[in-house]
């Protein structure tokens, strides 16, 4: 996102392209994760990676500290972008498994469906 928001049109002067400073948007996993007594009983995060995905997503867990997180790889050859399937890489804070190619209707099934178990199990 954008530093500093404009108040209005931003005209040519002449001088080159106007100056566009960014700045991080807030980090709501992070900030989810670390609620202390408020923090949700599970916090899943996902991650679109374009290399070492399992590794990165690895990273991302410790970093965010998240109780998983669904990674995949979202390299241009994947066709994941404007495609109807994925490959999701589950990591948790034990486990990690490949879950085979499906569509992102079954993807979104099959983790309600292991949302369910986790509860269950809490319970």
């Amino acid at each position: 996102r954008v530093a500093r928001e404009a108040a209005g049109k931003i005209k040519k002067d002449g001088g080159g392209p106007p100056e566009l400073a960014l700045t991080e948007n807030p980090d709501i996993l992070k900030s989810l994760s670390s609620a202390g007594p408020k923090r949700p009983q599970l916090v899943i995060g996902f991650a679109a990676e374009t290399d070492d995905v399992v590794a990165n997503a690895r990273a991302k867990i410790e970093r965010k500290k998240c109780d998983w997180i669904l990674a995949n790889d979202v390299s241009a050859d994947t066709g994941v972008f404007g495609g109807d399937s994925n490959t999701i890489q589950f990591i948790g804070a034990d486990k990690a498994e490949s879950w085979p190619t499906m569509s992102k209707q079954d993807v979104a099934g099959r983790l309600a469906e292991r949302i369910a178990t986790y509860f269950n199990e809490a319970s």
